[in-house]
């Protein structure tokens, strides 16, 4: 572990020790204990320094609550590529523990807004201000719904993502690295047994993931079971250990038999609850069907867009923009001479054998070829577009198999705070007949460059600005912004066949039904054949992608959202620039004014917008 890192986590360890000193006038339990104390170390750590400036006093209440988040989070810890005594753990996601957390939450709100005087802060931590309490105010009304989200389902990851991070993200350099790893496994079967009581709280609070999910997941879990993908992976990563073959051969099998035990319990009991709620639900409904369910799409709506928008408003944008680029898609129609309706050229582009790869490794492999050059030559024109480019690098790699039924068609991982793992852009090979060559060129923009790579790793390498800045996110920030890269993209030279425009059309239009469907599945009552049909009838993606998208919308109400509310957002925001600076109106400044200060709120960048603006008349 390099100095910087050791130093950073011995700031979180003795942290997390002043948490536990904290007393009461009680007898607590552990955890009890270790919230009272996370509360008044809060307090106290914002007034520590009664000479110190209302910007420094601010600044350490937010860094004392980021190293406190990651002290109770041994996920986030790898994730972050931190090591500590609590690697061979599970972050906990009992409900007993999240009312814990929700509490804490909301004592530090109290601080915030108790403790500081909001006029004397400088600019930038008025900023850090406003989008920490932003978060923490929406944090505290989204614990309201916890029992609403599905403990497990087909899409999110909740049983895949434990065995991800050990994969791609727990490194063994040592001894006691393989020994945390071995512990993991052991404690996955905890894990699976908190996911298997919950979601039988969920059942009777009358919440149950939709029937088409119940396939998916008894397929991966079945996968996982007979698969046990940890094995190759421990073994390959203890082989590189400079130790003795016998000791590697005890570790790894002290690992086959956690492996062939606890592991194999655990999933088996998750299976079981699965295979018997299959048999329990019989509908595929929206979250207007749950108790509450239209307050707590509400919810979802302001979280994921950052905006008081109603369904009925989103549906309706999203109608008018679908027609917008079904205009744009016509004109694309007369540039290649093609003769018929859009629809019979939705079908044209769903099977132009020069669409696809071969459906084999060669194929695969091809794509993962294209992918990194595009990456590689988007590098070179960036500067024209942008004042700062992030250090980190961008790998591309292929899902493993043994979760390529229950991950989206792409995604991205940001990179290591040490800089030792770079950033991923992961795509779904499973069936390339569903890999489009004319989409694909658009989302390894949005995965990769000007995309979510640009967005997440240059804030992450940030200085001068609270941790909470750098790794922070939100949707409508994030994924907004990587819809806009696929747009901007072209402004960079690229999409010159015009086919390969047509993807990228195709991408937003894919966002713009996402409003249509999204709120017709949760607000007005749509059937999942209904949803699919629409998805047809107004796009060229494959079937086995719609599918996969209108699946995914709804058992993750809302999230779809925030790609297009997004990009409207900062589409409005550079014409508003563009307008009122004319002339001095410049591309690589605006670029800086949305990504250096990190991701934020969209109320709170249409001020820093402003800010830039004003600045730069």
């Amino acid at each position: 572990m390099n100095t910087s890192i050791r130093s950073f986590v011995t700031v979180i360890v003795l942290s997390y020790v002043v948490f536990l000193m904290g007393c009461t006038t009680e007898t607590p339990s552990p955890l009890s204990s270790q919230k009272a104390a996370s509360q008044k170390a809060a307090s106290e750590k914002a007034s520590a320094a009664v000479d110190a400036s209302q910007d420094e006093r601010l600044n350490a209440f937010f860094e004392q609550i980021f190293e406190r988040d990651i002290a109770n989070s041994p996920n986030r810890q790898t994730f972050l590529g931190l090591k500590t005594d609590r690697q061979g753990e599970w972050t906990d996601i009992s409900d007993d523990y999240a009312s814990q957390q929700l509490a804490i939450r909301k004592a530090d709100l109290a601080v915030l807004t108790s403790d500081f005087d909001y006029p004397t802060l400088s600019e930038e931590s008025q900023l850090s201000y406003d989008i920490f309490k932003f978060n923490l105010e929406q944090s505290i009304e989204n614990a309201q719904f916890r029992r609403h989200f599905y403990v497990v389902d087909q899409f999110r990851g909740q049983f895949t993502g434990p065995l991800s991070l050990l994969q791609n993200n727990h490194k063994i350099d040592t001894q006691q690295d393989a020994i945390d790893y071995i512990s993991r496994i052991q404690g996955l079967e905890g894990l699976m047994n908190e996911m298997v009581k919950q979601s039988k709280d969920r059942e009777a609070f009358g919440v149950i993931v939709p029937k088409f999910a119940f396939q998916a997941m008894i397929a991966d879990i079945t996968s996982i079971i007979e698969q046990s993908p940890l094995k190759d992976d421990f073994s390959q990563k203890v082989s590189q250990l400079d130790i003795s073959d016998d000791e590697k051969n005890a570790l790894i099998n002290q690992a086959n038999e956690a492996i062939e035990g606890a592991f194999k319990r655990g999933y088996r009991a998750l299976l079981n609850e699965v295979t018997r709620l299959s048999k329990v639900q019989d509908k595929t409904q929206g979250v207007w069907a749950l108790p509450d369910g239209e307050k707590f799409y509400q919810n979802r709506i302001r979280h994921h867009t950052n905006l008081e928008l109603s369904a009925e408003h989103i549906h309706d944008f999203g109608q008018a923009d679908v027609e917008r680029i079904h205009q744009e898609m016509r004109e694309i129609m007369q540039k290649v001479e093609f003769e018929g309706s859009l629809q019979d050229f939705f079908a044209f582009v769903r099977n132009d054998p020069n669409n696809f790869y071969p459906n084999n490794d060669a194929g695969r492999e091809a794509f993962l070829d294209d992918a990194r050059n595009e990456t590689a030559e988007i590098f070179k024109v960036a500067p024209q577009f942008f004042k700062r480019l992030p250090k980190a690098e961008l790998d591309v790699r292929r899902v493993e198999p043994w979760r390529e039924n229950s991950t989206s068609i792409a995604f991205y991982n940001r990179p290591s705070m040490d800089g030792s793992r770079p950033g991923i852009y992961y795509a779904n090979l499973a069936d390339m007949t569903g890999v489009q060559k004319y989409v694909f060129k658009a989302i390894t923009f949005h995965e990769g460059v000007p995309g979510h790579h640009f967005q997440l790793a240059m804030a992450q390498e940030l200085k001068g600005v609270p941790n909470f800045r750098r790794f922070g996110g939100g949707s409508a920030y994030v994924e907004g912004w990587a819809l806009y890269a696929e747009k901007l993209a072209k402004e960079m030279g690229f999409y010159t066949d015009p086919l390969h425009d047509f993807g990228r059309l195709q991408n937003e239009l894919w966002r713009s039904v996402r409003l249509v469907t999204d709120t017709g599945i949760h607000a007005k009552k749509w059937t999942r054949e209904q949803t699919i049909e629409y998805f047809v009838k107004n796009t060229p993606l494959s079937e086995q992608d719609i599918v996969t998208e209108v699946e995914r919308y709804f058992v993750n109400p809302g999230q779809a959202l925030g790609y297009k509310m997004g990009m409207e957002k900062i589409l409005e925001l550079r014409g508003k620039a563009q307008s009122e600076l004319e002339s001095k109106f410049d591309i690589r400044e605006f670029h800086d004014a949305v990504l250096s200060k990190g991701p934020m709120p969209l109320p709170i960048l249409a001020e820093q917008i402003g800010r830039y603006i004003a600045a730069s008349k």
